[in-house]
């Protein structure tokens, strides 16, 4: 029985720890970007003509 109170306890800090991290995320403007990371890949790298030489 203490081994499903200990793995409770630890399930719930691991949530607490994530739930700080997307919140400092937010905080920190992680996510203010929500157009490029879906057009990126569609644009193709150029490649320079004097590079490739």
């Amino acid at each position: 029985m203490t081994a499903i109170f200990f793995l409770i306890g630890c399930s719930v800090l691991v949530a607490l720890m994530f739930l700080i991290a997307f919140l400092w995320a937010q905080k920190n403007g992680q996510h203010d970007d929500l157009y490029t990371p879906s057009v990126r890949m569609l644009f193709d790298d150029e490649i320079d003509e004097e590079k490739k030489d």
